[in-house]
């Protein structure tokens, strides 16, 4: 198993925020985890990451545990974290905010080649490669945000909100890389707020309530659902 999530709770402040949340995610899925808005979500994602630590409960990856590790050595495991929002480095530009996503990495050809892989990914980074970051439009700094993320090579991606906010056509481009990803045998554990293109692309799915799971099951019947239909399509 890749990830396994047991029984975990964690507090906001003085708020309890998940309560005794169980889970797992199996190598090589594209595993999502959808709800309203301040059902816990992003809290399950930051305390998997190490920003939050949860008050019980254990996390285990690839057959190690990580819970109370801090982030920087979680990220040494292999996972990386795209958090909510644009996150480059604005004043640098498009490469050496790449070069940073690499810091973990010692080997130089390493870093040369997962550069050649990423530029290829994202064709736009390697034209805009030497332009400031601030000077991206938002999908494209988005685009930059994940890049930086696979220069780690994690063998576990977790993405919060990739596409929030975008116009529809970096929508588009942004559940496509994640489809490309997976290829590349890197498994990915997305929040989405994109209900439907969720969870069709979804292999496996967790439906989230008030800090709770609520349902789980492959993407596609999650999707047809009556929990889904009517509480997050409005059918």
């Amino acid at each position: 198993m890749m990830l396994q999530v047991q029984g975990i709770t964690t507090l906001y402040g003085e708020a309890l925020a998940i309560d005794k949340v169980t889970f797992e995610v199996k190598p090589r899925q594209i595993c999502s985890i959808i709800g309203a808005n301040g059902a816990g979500k992003s809290t399950i994602l930051k305390t998997i990451s190490g920003i939050l630590s949860p008050k019980e409960g254990s996390i285990h990856f690839l057959g190690q545990r990580i819970d109370g590790l801090p982030a920087y050595q979680v990220v040494r495991r292999g996972i990386a974290h795209i958090q909510e929002g644009h996150r480059s480095f604005k004043k640098l530009t498009v490469k050496e905010n790449l070069l940073l996503g690499a810091y973990t990495i010692k080997d130089r050809k390493q870093i040369e080649k997962t550069l050649d892989w990423i530029y290829a990914l994202f064709p736009i980074l390697k034209e805009r490669s030497g332009q400031s970051a601030e000077t991206l439009s938002g999908g494209q700094q988005q685009m930059l945000v994940i890049a930086s993320g696979l220069m780690s090579l994690p063998k576990l991606l977790i993405m919060d909100e990739p596409s929030l906010g975008l116009m529809p056509k970096y929508v588009s481009v942004i559940f496509q890389i994640i489809q490309q990803i997976r290829e590349k045998d890197i498994t990915v554990l997305l929040v989405e707020q994109n209900v439907q293109r969720t969870l069709e692309s979804s292999d496996y799915a967790y439906v989230l309530e008030s800090g709770r799971i609520a349902a789980s099951g492959p993407g596609r019947e999650i999707l047809e659902s009556d929990l889904v239909r009517k509480a997050y399509l409005g059918l």
